[in-house]
């Protein structure tokens, strides 16, 4: 082997090894992605807000809906990922 090639897949070998593990979640003996289940959950949670919102009567203080709840469901699903699978 040349030396190039021998650089060339030791480079390889040393940046694929960040792939070894799947970040995955057996459910049910099946196996699903973290950021899949941590999503579910932060829609789960954002509904949660909607309806303590709502409760109080504070969902017209808010900004554009359309805006607001997506960020609560990006907001919940970081969090929960960065504190439960990270």
């Amino acid at each position: 082997m040349k030396k190039e090639q021998l650089f060339a897949v030791t480079v390889v070998c040393l940046v694929s090894t960040g792939c070894s593990r799947a970040p995955s979640v057996s459910i049910i003996g099946s196996f699903f992605p973290v950021w899949m289940v941590s999503l579910v959950a932060g829609v789960i949670l954002a509904f949660g807000v909607r309806s303590l919102l709502l409760r109080y009567r504070l969902e017209s203080e808010v900004g554009p809906l359309a805006l607001f709840y997506p960020c609560v469901v990006v907001l919940f699903t970081c969090l929960l990922w960065l504190i439960f699978f990270r």
